[in-house]
């Protein structure tokens, strides 16, 4: 684990780790609010060949609505980040921290949810093999 993340190694296409990924978010109440395909963009951009690499955006609302109302500039840090990418041969999957992540904002209100965003974010990577 990583200080700001877990992060596993799967036996599967990056195709069915990411179908995967998001079932268990929705299993949770997550929805994917964006879908980022690095590997995409950086071609595009810049005409560079990286390893496949997603980023999805998870939003658990119920938590994001309580969030924004302790700290509505907390936009900045949401939504909840999931990386699926290749490296080393491999499928990985990194799930944000959230109690990681919100010690930098100091309002001691983010706490709770914080604590229970990451209690589901872990449920989910352990679901996740």
């Amino acid at each position: 684990m990583i200080d700001y993340g877990f992060t596993k190694s799967l036996d599967m296409p990056l195709d069915a780790a990411i179908a995967k990924v998001t079932a268990e978010l929705a299993r949770e109440g997550f929805g994917v609010l964006t879908r980022i395909d690095v590997h995409a963009k950086l071609k595009e951009k810049i005409g560079v060949d990286y390893p496949p690499y997603v980023i999805l955006g998870a939003c658990h609302p119920p938590s994001a609505h309580v969030a924004l109302q302790a700290e509505p500039d907390i936009g900045l840090m949401l939504p909840c980040n999931v990386c699926v990418y290749e490296a080393d041969g491999k499928v990985k999957v990194s799930v944000i921290r959230p109690k990681a992540a919100m010690q930098a904002i100091g309002n001691d209100q983010l706490s709770s949810v914080a604590e229970s965003i990451e209690a589901k974010l872990a449920k989910i990577f352990d679901a996740i093999s």
